[in-house]
């Protein structure tokens, strides 16, 4: 196929050439600062020997073990192959314009400023996946959604707020269960727990962490007045670690019931859901979506450890913070996020002043921009205090 004559201006030209030069080469600086971030040369290296491993012949003979090194292997692997694909189309892509501008194709150069566009957004979302390199930000998570003030429209709220983390969830592709859900009388929650399992579960909703307050035309008053109304948030890690907390049974008091539900299968006809209390803290767990006690009470141990090792890693922040002289805002029981439905919409994240009007897209689970915002100002306040 042969080229076709530019037709633009000579300024346009060399505009639109020095443009993608400058894409690209600011993509391949991004690149060298997420290879810093990632540890690539080393990644590389762990890449090897896991695949050394697989290839064992009694790498099935310890199944749970095969399992965390398969997906350690998938982890390590998307990282490496991720950052090496993107490299690699720079370096195409740069060749190409040197052919564009030698035979003037003009075509061929607009594509590829379309392209690069696009690179640098991908270069853009691998960065921030190299945000999430907390001790726990690649691990499953309990998300814990608890009614606050405002009555029924509190516990309406909660429902929603509910179904916004599911939506958000099912569009990352996690996999979630709800693992105890507490009914209002009138309507709505009055507490849930989900289970997100899928990668970086963690690292992304621990952003969450906090009060979200909706303000708008309450469907409960007869009088349709404004209500404001409160669901507070707490995310907690799931990880191997959970397993080495040792818990005495004499510091647990355990509680069964008959599961609570909207109805259907969801209701249970014995005591199959399992309360449990962790004396010494106050800790409160409830699991009722299993069928039988035992694998209730297994799943509430589970996130009781959880939720324990949580505690005491926050407490380790906190002194290290009042060691250091410096005073952090706990995240937890403080108002990060407003939802505002009347008299105008607006959703505002107070900490990143990441805002947006279309209030339908955040209840239906377009969570992601007010995460990644806060990722990055995460990352900014990080690299100021170092």
């Amino acid at each position: 196929m042969g080229t076709r004559s530019i037709t633009t201006p000579a300024g346009r030209w060399r505009i639109v050439n020095a443009e993608i030069n400058s894409r690209l080469h600011d993509i391949e600086s991004l690149l060298e600062r997420i290879r810093d971030a990632t540890c690539h040369d080393q990644q590389k290296e762990r890449l090897t020997v896991l695949e050394e491993q697989m290839s064992v012949a009694d790498f099935w003979d310890d199944r749970d073990h095969a399992e965390k090194t398969i997906a350690e292997l998938k982890r390590v692997k998307e990282s490496v192959q991720s950052i090496e694909d993107l490299a690699q189309l720079v370096e195409d892509s740069l060749a190409m314009v040197e052919l564009a501008v030698a035979d003037h194709d003009a075509e061929t150069l607009e594509e590829i400023e379309r392209d690069s566009i696009q690179l640098l957004e991908r270069a853009d979302q691998l960065e921030l996946k190299t945000l999430l390199r907390g001790k726990y930000d690649s691990a499953n998570a309990y998300l814990e959604i608890q009614a606050g003030a405002g009555g029924t429209d509190a516990c309406d709220w909660t429902l929603m707020v509910q179904r916004m983390f599911l939506r958000w969830a099912e569009q990352q592709g996690y996999r979630t269960t709800i693992i105890d859900e507490q009914f209002a009388e009138e309507a709505g929650l009055k507490s849930s727990t989900i289970h997100l399992q899928g990668d970086h579960a963690y690292g992304y909703l621990r952003a969450e962490s906090g009060v979200h307050r909706i303000v708008r035309i309450s469907p409960f008053d007869a009088q349709a007045r404004r209500q404001t109304a409160f669901a507070s948030i707490r995310v907690i890690p799931e990880t191997d670690v959970v397993d080495d907390v040792e818990v005495a049974e004499v510091d647990l008091r355990v509680d069964t019931y008959r599961a609570s539900g909207a109805g259907g299968q969801h209701v249970n006809t014995t005591d199959s859901a399992v309360r449990i209390t962790h004396i010494p803290s106050g800790i409160v767990v409830q699991c009722q979506n299993e069928r039988s006690q035992h694998a209730n009470r297994a799943q509430a141990m589970r996130v009781l450890k959880a939720r324990i090792l949580e505690a005491a890693e926050q407490k380790r922040r906190e002194e290290l913070n009042r060691i250091q002289g410096i005073k952090s805002e706990i995240a937890f029981g403080s108002q990060i996020r407003s939802y505002v439905l009347h008299p105008y919409k607006m959703v505002k994240d107070h900490r990143t002043e990441h805002e947006t009007s279309n209030t339908d897209a955040v209840l239906d689970g377009d969570l992601q921009p007010f995460i990644e915002s806060w990722l990055r100002q995460q990352s900014r306040t990080d690299q100021s205090a170092g």
